[in-house]
């Protein structure tokens, strides 16, 4: 198959010294983002292509480095031109840590614990410079459920209950979240790479980092919309970042109930919108997990406010079908 290569690639790769490099590509991921593995002889490079105007690499720039800066694992950046959204970037290779559990099954309780480790870490540092991760920012995420997935299905629901609603339970979520931690937004099995040990692991996909509450990126990893975590394995990684960072036990887990609700009924909502609007239906095949993932975070008494919106306007035969079915 052809694929076309990103507009002014061989003078950057020149300006950059990899002059002549072979060029090969990746399998890409839900953004307009490509990416290509760089050859020169023994050594070899990522170039992510974001290109302007749906793309702007800036961000992930300002992230990677900040986090470079502060001794976490993200790529170095070799060289990188903004205004065409071209990055070279350091290698990390292949193993995902996805992809080594596959092949690895039982070596996840110590993969998985590192994982936590890099996230305790990560908490220990004052926060980067981002934005707050706001009540806006929280109910703007949440309603893509409402958007996309309600809009799909044809239900005439009620959106304003559906905020105020969300509105009662994240609200507990912001009086705890100062000072805040960077949160990656997106940190789970496939953005976490394993460079040459189990505890070396290297960051992928944080140009979206906010500051906010710590408990977020742990669901991000424990409740993961590609791959299956026991709920054993999920309470005993719970557990152990507790211990690490000393955090109440119940207040803690209600708000991890909180974030993984949002984050489940967002991801719903953003997979729904990568079948209808960006051609993209394999994502749809994921949805009965993360649908699973968000009734179980409903049935929390903290989300008491939205498990009541669901019940009054979700019908109960999409809810036991996992959120039902699509037509492709």
């Amino acid at each position: 198959m052809s694929v076309t290569l990103p507009d002014g690639l061989e003078p950057f790769l020149e300006s950059a010294g990899w002059r002549g490099a072979a060029i090969e590509p990746l399998a890409g991921d839900a953004s307009f983002r490509r990416y290509f593995r760089i050859r020169q002889g023994e050594k070899t490079a990522m170039l992510m292509d974001a290109p302007p105007p749906n793309e702007d690499p800036a961000p992930f720039l300002r992230a990677a480095r900040w986090l470079d800066a502060n001794g976490m694992r993200a790529p170095h950046i070799l060289a990188d031109d903004e205004r065409k959204g071209l990055v070279l970037l350091e290698d990390f290779g292949e193993a995902r840590m996805r992809d080594y559990l596959d092949q690895w099954p039982d070596d996840e309780v110590e993969v998985y614990r590192n994982a936590v480790d890099t996230l305790t870490e990560l908490h220990q540092l004052p926060p980067g410079p981002f934005l707050d991760y706001s009540m806006s920012e929280y109910i703007r995420e949440a309603r893509l459920f409402v958007d996309w997935y309600c809009t799909a299905h044809d239900l005439y629901v009620d959106g304003d209950g559906f905020t105020t609603a969300w509105e009662s339970v994240m609200g507990e979520v912001l009086l705890r979240q100062r000072p805040g931690v960077t949160v990656l937004r997106d940190y789970h099995a496939e953005n976490i790479m394993l460079l040459g040990s189990l505890k070396s692991q290297g960051l992928l996909d944080f140009q979206d980092a906010l500051v906010g509450h710590p408990a977020y990126d742990l669901v991000s990893l424990l409740q993961d919309a590609r791959r299956d975590v026991s709920q054993e394995l999920e309470a005993a990684m719970f557990e152990h970042y507790r211990q690490k960072t000393g955090a109440e036990k119940d207040e803690f887990l209600a708000d991890y109930a909180r974030l993984g609700a949002q984050r489940n009924a967002k991801i719903v909502g953003i997979f729904v919108r990568l079948w209808r609007r960006d051609g993209k239906p394999r994502y749809l095949d994921l949805v009965p997990r993360v649908w699973k993932l968000l009734e179980r975070d409903l049935s929390h008494p903290a989300l008491a406010p939205v498990a009541q919106w669901f019940d009054a306007n979700i019908p109960a035969r999409l809810r036991e079908a996992a959120g039902g079915t699509f037509a492709v």
